[in-house]
């Protein structure tokens, strides 16, 4: 293992561009298990980060222990965070990973403050908290256990099969405090999955996880996201998705088209460009110039597709932009706008891609 030592508030001419001005550096590290990969050891001054009011999102409270995402998803929206460090949104996001050490003890002490309320928390909002760099720095154990003791319900959504590790401890959490669990599952053809966010566990896995989850005594909510226009949009396609979510367990199914925001839309286009050329010409109309959503005919018909379907399975569900809905503190409010279903042990119990 390699150490790059820095001193904190020591600037570091030496540093990748923007590293030797951020607050609370402590190392950079690079070690074989990682290859390709370099790990940003900060300590962070807050770990509870508040949605702004204006938000869509149907939460106030969030919590990331990393910046920067080693699953590689070609289309993820939280890239364009890694350019307010100045670095790119492209391979700094999947290979300059930063890690916020002392986050669990941040935590802790943020929620015995007086003026906490236990608030619903969300966990992989901006970037996903079991990436494979959890199972080296181990910060969700710390995280979960400080929300529990403090009578915090949260949720979690995630990608990482590495979940499976914390389950009996979420049981336990679930018996005191609302727990949600999610698994985002995109692309359920091995090749394009590969190719399209090669640093994820297989679809295979992942349903697995979701498998667990749901015999540890969680009613688990699938995202289906993104639907990729002319690439997993079919009939066939998404009935196979659904066919299998369900074989796993999950009580829920959300789905929405792709979103390619400032940040992500270049280095998505350029993959597109490089693996499937012919559809260039198809997303440049399907997402013009700026444009981040996929217009709303495409989505109506997408629509028509995908809630036969869902019926069909049993999978209640319902699209990522259907009409707003209030938000709400309360976990059950949570789950209604088309994040998580609230679950605890045996009863039901991009805004945010700024945040730190």
């Amino acid at each position: 293992m390699r150490w790059q030592g820095q001193e904190l508030g020591v600037a570091d001419a030496a540093a990748l561009p923007g590293m030797e001005r951020l607050n609370g550096l402590v190392r950079s590290v690079t070690t074989p298990e990682f290859a390709g990969v370099t790990f940003h050891e900060v300590m962070a001054k807050s770990a509870l980060n508040h949605v702004p009011g204006a938000s869509a999102m149907p939460f106030d409270w969030t919590v990331n222990p990393y910046r920067g995402c080693t699953h590689s998803c070609t289309y993820c929206f939280a890239r364009g965070t890694h350019e307010y460090l100045e670095l790119d949104s492209g391979h700094d996001f999947d290979s300059q990973i930063v890690v916020k050490i002392n986050v669990v003890d941040v935590l802790a002490k943020e929620l015995r403050r007086g003026s906490w309320r236990n608030e619903p928390v969300m966990l992989g909002t901006n970037t996903d908290p079991y990436q494979r760099a959890e199972g080296r720095y181990r910060l969700m154990p710390g995280i979960v256990a400080a929300l529990t003791e403090s009578g915090t319900p949260f949720s979690i959504l995630t990608k990482g099969t590495l979940l499976r590790r914390d389950l009996p401890m979420l049981q336990d959490a679930a018996e005191s405090v609302h727990v949600s669990i999610a698994m985002s599952i995109a692309v359920f053809d091995d090749d394009l999955q590969h190719s399209v966010e090669p640093g994820t566990p297989s679809a295979a896995a992942r349903l697995d996880t979701v498998r667990a989850a749901t015999e540890a005594g969680f009613r688990v909510t699938v995202f289906l996201m993104p639907i990729l226009p002319h690439l997993t949009d079919s009939i066939p396609a998404i009935d196979d998705a659904l066919t299998r979510i369900r074989a796993a367990g999950a009580a829920r199914v959300i789905y929405g088209a792709l979103h390619l925001r400032p940040g992500a839309k270049q280095w998505f286009m350029l993959w597109l460009q490089q693996q499937h050329p012919e559809l260039v010409s198809s997303y440049l109309g399907l997402y013009p110039g700026a444009a981040a959503t996929a217009p709303k005919a495409y989505r109506s018909w997408l629509a028509k597709r995908v809630r036969p379907l869902l019926r069909v399975h049993g999978l209640d569900g319902h699209a990522e932009d259907d009409a707003d809905r209030p938000r709400s503190a309360g976990v059950s409010g949570l789950a209604a706008r088309s994040t998580v279903v609230t679950t605890s042990r045996g009863r039901a119990a991009e805004e945010a891609a700024r945040l730190f």
